[in-house]
């Protein structure tokens, strides 16, 4: 049985969300999960604002916000290495990982944002057709095609049954014949409205994995079964699929949790067609400001953010972010790559980060 979908307990709607029947229907939709539904008189948003840094926290995690996509927040933007073009249907995420990046890049409460101008946000893709720094100029991945990244910001699999929104996308790209692609992750297995859209294999549907020890980090996310059954019924709909290992940590008897995911991964595609898997893998980071916000997020937490065990590293921007020391890096590039060639020979490593 799939886990619990999320309810919120509150929706904010904009005023200008309103005039959009998208925006109207996610507002229905939440109201029949039993939300307390409460239109704004204008267009910024009212949020409660508790002394209590917790009670703050908790506030904003049980709230949706739909909102209009302004002409900022629907201006393209690079996204390497994962695809040419990053855009948004969604901004933020209502699990509760202890680890999650979205803490250092997203400012404010943690308040979960959806667009209620889909068709506006889509209608402008094309503009981009052919550009792009990633697979559009790589010829390892050219055959992708330009690729649109949906997922950076948000997980638009996990609100998808109160938005409707991923189903528009994987309608549009599904009926644009073109050499593109639609790309998002996500660490939610209920892909039950995916099934039986018309994509056109113009789709590719990663599902965020990681050893089993692991997932204790991802609160508010489907159990890792859930996900690599998932990949299984995506793959034989047709879907193009892919695994996001990620935030890949060395934790005590590490090879064998991996070899032990790639091993249920491959079990789950026993008998599809051509599933067309890729892998992305991604190693935990942590930049002063996300370990702060972390840390008054989830006090309890023993995720490891000890900067000693870590080396410095500036980003493109000149910030400091903390990784793994090179030694062990090659140690985990170079164990998890023979893993997964011995274990899922049909996939394609796409990067390592």
């Amino acid at each position: 049985m799939p886990s619990r979908l999320w309810r919120p307990r509150r929706v904010l709607v904009t005023r200008s969300a309103l005039t959009h029947a998208h925006g109207r229907a996610i507002a229905e939709r939440a109201a029949g999960l039993g939300a307390d539904i409460i239109e704004l008189s204008g267009d910024r948003l009212s949020l409660p604002k508790p002394e209590d840094p917790r009670a703050a926290y908790r506030e904003a995690k049980a709230t949706l916000a739909v909102v209009v996509a302004s002409k900022s927040k629907r201006r393209l933007q690079p996204i390497p290495p994962s695809a040419d073009w990053r855009f948004d249907l969604a901004e933020g995420c209502h699990a509760h990982c202890q680890y999650c990046y979205l803490a250092g890049s997203l400012a404010g409460p943690p308040v979960t944002r959806v667009y209620a101008n889909v068709e506006e946000i889509l209608a402008g893709l094309p503009q981009a057709l052919g550009q792009g720094g990633v697979t559009s100029v790589s010829p390892e991945r050219a055959g992708e095609g330009t690729t649109f990244e949906a997922s950076c910001y948000a997980d638009p699999l996990g609100i998808e049954h109160l938005t409707g929104s991923l189903s528009e996308a994987i309608r549009f790209f599904g009926a644009w014949d073109a050499p593109v692609q639609l790309r998002f992750t996500s660490k939610f297995g209920e892909v039950g409205p995916l099934i039986g859209l018309p994509h056109g294999r113009r789709v590719r549907v990663r599902l965020s994995v990681n050893a089993q020890a692991l997932i204790r980090f991802e609160g508010g996310t489907s159990p890792l079964s859930e996900r690599i059954e998932a990949i299984g019924r995506l793959a034989r709909d047709g879907y193009r699929i892919g695994l996001t290992i990620a935030p890949i940590q060395p934790f005590e008897g590490w090879q064998e949790g991996y070899a032990d995911l790639f091993d249920q991964t491959a079990r789950a595609l026993d008998g599809a067609a051509d599933p067309d898997l890729t892998a992305e893998f991604i190693t935990h980071r942590f930049t002063p400001k996300s370990k702060t916000v972390l840390q008054d997020w989830y006090p309890g937490s023993d995720l490891d953010l000890d900067e000693a065990r870590r080396s410095r590293k500036l980003t493109k921007f000149g910030s400091t972010k903390w990784v793994y020391p090179a030694p062990q890096m090659r140690e985990m590039r170079d164990t998890l790559t023979a893993l997964l060639a011995e274990r899922l020979p049909q996939a394609r490593m796409l990067y390592w980060t």
